[in-house]
């Protein structure tokens, strides 16, 4: 396989409700850039059928740059992801959830906003209505407020599971995020911020996937996530002083 422009990364934890899917749209996707690519998938002991269809992927697609990092232990999100980009070898790197609730037709703007000369590029998502949905997106802003006020940081959309980046500009980052689990969105956009990279978002439309079992816990998460807000607010405060 040629050395790939492009890495993507997707992080699995039982995707095997979508993951064919979602694959199929995602490849058409890199396709139609006209530029060699790679797509690491890295999975985190998913307890379905994660691994088996993954399997059947690459048999599939022999002509296709596919790689399968398996962790032995579930480790988090953020290692997941993190494992992922240390093993690309393309110049520019970036993931998006599986589950596609924000479309992979997002991925060529993104991958132009890298080579315009941006270090970072987001989809900051935009919220379709859907009453089933209200809950998140009430918490997804909230959360956007608070990380604005406490982190002191211009971003609007830290958690988006959509991010590209140029890889050389990434791993210093990477080496400083200490989160292993969900809050690894909200520590790196605040160290690469903080980092003066530049960062660029674009607008994408998220729609919730009915048929997609949630992991998600309102209260639950939203005192979790608020504790580590606080948590990482006083070691930038530290390392400040």
């Amino acid at each position: 396989m040629p050395v790939p422009a492009l890495s993507l990364v997707l992080a699995c934890y039982n995707e095997a409700e979508h993951l064919r899917e979602s694959f199929r749209e995602i490849k058409d996707v890199l396709l139609e850039l006209h530029q060699p690519f790679e797509v690491i998938f890295v999975d985190d002991v998913s307890r379905d059928d994660t691994r088996l269809i993954l399997e059947e992927i690459q048999e599939a697609n022999p002509d296709l740059d596919l790689r399968v990092i398996l962790h032995e232990t579930n480790r988090g999100r953020g290692t997941t992801v993190d494992d992922g980009f240390r093993a690309a070898r393309g110049a520019i790197a970036g993931f998006l959830d599986v589950d596609l609730e924000v479309h992979a037709r997002y991925i060529p703007s993104l991958v132009r906003a890298i080579e315009r000369g941006a270090d970072v590029a987001t989809v900051r998502r935009i919220y379709a209505f859907q009453i089933e949905s209200l809950d998140r997106y009430v918490m997804s802003r909230g959360y956007s407020w608070l990380v604005r006020l406490l982190l002191g940081v211009k971003i609007r959309d830290t958690e988006t599971g959509y991010k590209f980046f140029r890889r050389e500009r990434l791993l210093p980052v990477l080496n400083a995020i200490a989160d292993p689990g969900w809050f690894w969105d909200t520590e790196f956009m605040v160290r690469a911020e903080r980092s003066g990279l530049r960062i660029e978002e674009i607008p994408g439309a998220y729609v919730r996937r009915g048929d997609k079992t949630s992991t998600v816990r309102g209260l639950r998460d939203s005192v979790r996530y608020f504790g580590k807000l606080l948590a990482f607010r006083r070691q930038l405060k530290q390392v400040a002083r």
